[in-house]
């Protein structure tokens, strides 16, 4: 049992297993320990597919309990409704959100590139109350959530709610407002650094970009995502300090989840 403890997530009272061909066949008994040693959890799904898609959506099937996907999360002060069918949540985040928020300064402006149900932008309100978080989302559900979200935590005006693609937002509305911007989407991010860029003040700022890297043994994934995003830098032609690099998780056997911490001295470069 002790290799399927390693392979579970608990979002609120819903518990996730991730089920390979083999272990399909003992789910129930999965489900029946889990609850057994989780008494808070009410309903057990399991993950057959890695997330996918637009919306990086989960193929959950129900194994036990309470026929449902829907749930409220805890985490550092916040309160999340999330719909582990529809929109994307990873308790295995918090360390990060939590991280991000402390970084924040008072009055700043963050522009979240995808928010999804609002967990970085809300984390950061509560921990701030001066900071204001434009928070773009592409999935209309993960908006909807968004905004439930906010009046749970009471963070009115602190996150603003912004439903579409978020380089076409940034380029409409949210060009020179930034003084951070979060990029927690890891398998776009790179492609999107430019209209991160753009959001900045003229004076520059923050952006933590997240990335996928692929390592062996032999290998490091930090100095790869190093490698891979100064590249991407060094097509815009800026002035950038890149002070951490740190693995947030792994993702498989291989793989990793890192965020790349981003110091802009100054974005008008990249307008030129």
């Amino acid at each position: 049992m002790s290799s399927v403890y390693g392979s579970f997530d608990i979002v609120g009272d819903i518990a996730i297993v991730r089920l390979t061909n083999v272990s399909k066949k003992k789910a129930k008994k999965i489900a029946d320990a889990l609850m057994s040693v989780h008494g808070n959890v009410k309903t057990v799904l399991g993950q057959t597919n890695p997330v996918s898609g637009e919306f990086r959506i989960r193929r959950l099937i129900h194994v036990a309990g309470e026929r449902r996907a829907n749930t409220i999360h805890k985490e550092s002060g916040c309160v999340f409704s999330v719909d582990l069918e529809k929109c994307y949540f990873s308790p295995r985040l918090s360390h990060e959100r939590a991280r991000i928020a402390s970084l924040v300064k008072p009055d700043e402006t963050v522009v979240n590139m995808f928010a999804g149900v609002g967990c970085f932008s809300i984390a950061i309100a509560k921990h701030v109350n001066s900071a204001r978080v434009f928070s773009i989302d592409v999935n209309p559900m993960a908006v909807n959530l968004m905004q439930e979200n906010i009046r749970l935590n009471r963070v009115f005006g602190q996150v603003i709610p912004l439903f579409g693609d978020a380089k076409t937002t940034v380029e409409l509305h949210l060009q020179d407002k930034a003084d951070r911007v979060l990029m927690p989407l890891p398998a776009k991010a790179l492609e999107y650094l430019p209209a991160a860029v753009s959001a900045l003040k003229p004076s520059g700022g923050w952006i933590h970009v997240h990335v996928f890297e692929h390592a062996t043994k032999t290998e490091n994934p930090v100095e790869k995502v190093k490698l891979k995003v100064a590249g991407a830098l060094a097509r815009l032609n800026l002035c950038v300090e890149v002070p951490l690099v740190r693995v947030v998780r792994k993702t498989g056997p291989n793989w990793f989840h890192l965020v790349a911490d981003l110091h802009i001295r100054d974005s008008t470069t990249v307008r030129k």
